[in-house]
Order: structure tokens, then sequence, then C-alpha cells
């Protein structure tokens, strides 16, 4: 523990001290500060401490240090900051808060209202998709699923995605300011087995028609009504009339409205990607696979989780998975040209550090700590990651769940052992052509001066070179 908390203690020294955040948070690989006074913060030596692989300024200042050292690094950051028991924090927090509000889109606010929906769900989703991935691959390999420690692995591996409505809806009703038990309540209207015995207008309801995105709907919904019900209830019966008026409510015009609306959305959604993989062929996986890595840049890819549950809800299968995919293995590719190409120590100690994880699917301390820093390295390895979304989307590789990319992607490829194989080869395809086009065109010796002495930076934390 001592090496990272003295990482924590170098970290909050260059950010300002504890009295210059108002609240920490992680997610996968990044540390994330919210900020009081930017001008306190020194960049160029935050970039340069050891074990500090990239930093990005956004309405945050996140600190990229990598799966598991993250996790560490950040309750070692609130210790410090609970010890320093700065008193002028609340205020602090109320002033970025209003800051932050006043710069952001209204875009920008709700697509990280989204990420932060689902990060928190990440492990858990991650976890349970390689346990059904390797069920699924067993059962490909010919093990019977009859067997009692297949129907364990499957109820292991599946039982998140049954009730992953209630999580959404929990973490929904939290972001937008209501009561998270009732927004978990939101998201069992959405898929509660009991909605097949109701008809309306000749119809029978389906459970689970809208998804996650109907899910989304009536929790926002039902922390709506919360706040507004809440304002003409007498504070001795607000624990009795406001939950019960706001469930009441939200549950009819959930039935009535919001899943029909999230039902069409979602099959606008998935139909009109699945009619674009189909028509658009090799084109489609060259955009969409080249144009994943600067998508992790900005944070929108957090967006497409609800994308890729709402394919797997309808079609039993997502093809948008494995080809997004190819983005990290262009940018492994990548890092291992210039591994060998480069003499710089400092560069090739950073790359040693975030390949493995890279390998394993998790690309953003190679994109943070490495290629996006040199610049022509990150275009180069997003070509990459186009050639290997091109081949995946002519064979049409597609996914049983969703989970970390990479190599451990192969345990949740639907299908055949042939499709794992077509898999593995666009991986490697897009690994060799991220390597060559890094290794002709995207590094010369001269960008790792960066790495030995602080590098310009823009507004986003990105070397300019």
């Amino acid at each position: 523990m001592g090496k990272e908390r003295e990482l924590a203690r170098t970290i909050l020294q260059h950010v300002g001290g504890p009295e210059n955040i108002t609240s920490v948070m992680h997610c996968m690989t990044r540390l994330r500060l919210s900020i009081i006074n930017d001008d306190s913060v020194s960049l160029d030596s935050l970039r340069n401490v050891d074990g500090v692989l990239g930093v990005i300024e956004d309405d945050t200042l996140q600190i990229v240090l990598g799966p598991g050292v993250v996790a560490v690094v950040t309750n070692e950051v609130k210790d410090l900051m609970k010890e320093s028991k700065s008193s002028s924090a609340s205020a602090s927090k109320e002033k970025n808060l209003k800051q932050a509000q006043d710069t952001n889109s209204a875009i920008k606010r709700f697509l990280k209202k989204l990420a932060a929906i689902f990060i928190p769900l990440i492990p858990a989703i991650v976890g349970s998709g390689l346990i059904a991935g390797i069920t699924n691959a067993l059962v490909n390999a010919g093990v019977s699923k009859t067997l009692p420690i297949m129907q364990m692995l499957e109820m292991i591996g599946m039982g998140l995605f049954g009730y992953l409505a209630i999580f959404v809806g929990i973490n929904t009703a939290k972001e937008f300011d209501g009561t998270p038990a009732l927004g978990g309540a939101a998201g069992i209207l959405i898929m509660n087995p009991a909605l097949a015995s109701i008809t309306l207008f000749g119809e029978k309801l389906l459970p689970g028609r809208g998804g996650l995105i109907g899910v989304i709907f009536a929790a926002c919904f039902i922390a709506f009504c919360e706040k507004r019900i809440r304002r003409f209830v007498p504070a001795s019966l607000d624990i009795i009339i406001t939950p019960t008026l706001s469930l009441l409510v939200t549950g009819f015009v959930t039935l009535f409205i919001l899943q029909p609306v999230g039902g069409l959305l979602s099959d606008f959604i998935t139909k009109g990607l699945l009619h674009m993989l189909d028509v658009g062929g090799i084109a489609a996986g060259l955009v969409l696979g080249g144009t994943f890595l600067p998508l992790v840049v900005t944070g929108l890819h957090q967006g497409l989780t609800p994308i890729h549950m709402e394919l797997l809800n309808a079609i039993k299968s997502d093809p948008l998975l494995p080809i997004l995919a190819m983005g990290g293995a262009g940018q492994v590719g990548a890092a291992f040209a210039i591994y060998f190409k480069t003499k710089n120590k400092r560069l090739k100690k950073l790359i040693k550090g975030a390949l493995p994880v890279g390998l394993l699917g998790i690309g953003e301390p190679l994109i943070f700590g490495v290629t996006l820093p040199l610049g022509r390295p990150f275009f180069t390895a997003c070509l990459g990651a186009a050639i290997g979304g091109a081949f995946q989307a002519v064979f049409k590789v597609a996914t049983v769940s969703i989970g970390v990319s990479g190599l451990p992607l192969a345990f949740l490829i639907h299908g055949t052992a042939g499709q794992i194989v077509y898999y593995l080869c666009g991986l490697l395809l897009a690994y060799v052509s991220g390597f060559i086009l890094t290794w002709l065109f995207g590094f010369k010796e001269n960008q790792a001066k960066a790495f030995t002495q602080p590098a310009e930076s823009n507004k986003k934390g990105i070397s300019m070179l």
C-alpha cells in the first residue's frame, strides 16, 4: 500500500492539495477529480509523475492510472482528504458544480449522466459477461448444457443481465436526484414477467419491451414525479404519500407511454444499426472501427452501452462490439511499433506497463499515456482499427454478451468455433495493421522528446507535436 499512498500524495501535491478538490471518484482506469481552481493544477508535473499514464482535462480532471491501481489510489486520495479536514469543501463544491453547468453543453451534461449510470456497473458486467462467455465456449466445444455444472455457470454468468434493469433504474434515479430504490422499482416496471398477462388496446404487453432505454425513461420520470409531489406533501406524511403517488403515477405512465416510446426508439436504433451493417459491409466496419478511439477520448463511448444491450435484447447477439473492439487492437499494434522503434527509456517503460492491459481489452492507458500525446500514432492506430473493423463486419462476427474487448472477448463470440477464429484473425489483422502503419508513418524518434521534458498542452491536456 505504501507505493499507492505515495502516488496519491504526489498527485494531491500537483493538483493544489486536498483543499482544491471537491469530489473524488474513479472508473476502470481513471481517477476523476473535481477541481476548484484550475490555476493551482500543474499539468506538466502531473504527467511526469511515475505511475501516471495520462492526464485529461474535462469537466473533471481525469488521471489515467490503469486498472487495479486506480481503485487503490482513489481510496488513498480519499483517506488523505479526510485527514486534511478542509472546512471549505462544501462551498467550493457548489461553486464548481455551477461552473460546470455554465460551461458544459446540455448534450455533454446528458452524456456525463449516462456515463455515471453505467460506469459503476462495468465490473459486474465484465465479470458476468466473461463467465457467460466461458460457458458459451464450453458449449461450442461440445459440453452438454444439461450438466449441473453448466447450468450453474449459466446462472452465475447470465443472472446479472436478467436484473440489469433494476441496477440501471437505481443509478438513473440517483443521477436525477431521485430516491434510488424508487428508480429500481421503475426498472422492474419494464421487465416484470407479469406484463405478459396484461392486455392493452387488444395486444398483450411484452416484458422487457423498451429495454434499458425504457428503464432510463421510467427512472427519470419517477425522480421527476417524486420531486414535484414532495412540494405539496406535508413533511409528516412524506414517507407515505410521496413514494406511493410517485410509483403509482409512473406505473401508469410507463405502461401507456414510456414503454411504447422506449420500444420504438429501441427498434429504431437496433434496426438502423443492423441495416447499416448489412448494407454498408466493409465501409460500415471501416467507419465504426476507425472512429471508436476518438469516442473514447471524448467519453462518448459510454453512451454505447445501452445500444449494446438493446442489440442483445433484440437479436440475442451483438455485432457492434467486435467491430469497436478493434480500436484497442489498433492501439496495441501501434504501441508495439513505438516500443521497438524508440530509444526513449521512459516511453518504453510506459508502453511496457500499459501493453498487458491493452491486450486484455483496456486501452485507455495506451491512448492517454502513449499514442495520443505523441499525435500521429493515435491516427495510425485508428487506421489499423478500421481495417480490423472491416474484417469483423465482413464475417458478421457477434458476441453473446458485453465485456472487455481484446483477447478475452474471444470467449464471448457467438456461434461456432469458426466465428471465434474469425474474431482472432481480425484482432491479429488490427494488431499488424496498427504496427505497420505506425512503424512506417506514425512515429519518429524526435516525437519522444515529450517524454523527457514537459510538453506543451492544449485545453484538453493533449500534447501538440
